[in-house]
């Protein structure tokens, strides 16, 4: 084999290692971070509302509890506004404060709910970047 055949040689092979390394960092911090946000979830003792079409009556953890439990204070509160948002209800409108926390809490449960489909796309492109890298280190033998 020639010098600059080797010298490719190793190159893919140390490109192959380093795919290896960033995947596993990613996937590594994809996990964390999803056992983070889970925690965080469960810690606040949230259960989904008994009314709920989807997933009533489970603990707040995952994306699918957090997005249920979004959705049904959003039922309830429209429910309170007569259909009406935070910025259509009028200023003296006594359940404006209400509708306000309703939104909050939405918001904060979709910010999980996002969270999480970050996490899950950090563990799966690190997934797919290693396998690179090991295709890539095989490449190299």
């Amino acid at each position: 084999m020639t010098r600059s055949r080797r010298q490719h040689v190793r190159t893919v092979r140390n490109i192959g290692t380093i795919g290896i390394l960033a995947g596993g960092i990613l996937s590594t911090t994809g996990a964390v971070v999803w056992g983070l946000i889970s925690a965080e979830l469960t810690a606040q003792k949230i259960t989904v509302s008994p009314d709920s079409k989807l997933l009533p009556e489970r603990p707040v953890r995952g994306p699918l509890t957090a997005y249920a439990q979004a959705e049904i204070i959003n039922t309830h509160a429209t429910a309170i506004s007569d259909g009406k948002t935070f910025a259509e209800l009028p200023q003296d409108d006594p359940n404006r404060a209400v509708i306000m926390n309703a939104s909050f809490l939405r918001a904060s449960l979709f910010t999980s709910v996002v969270s999480f489909g970050t996490a899950a796309f950090a563990i799966g492109l690190g997934l797919v970047t290693s396998l690179f890298g090991i295709a890539l280190r095989r490449l190299g033998k």
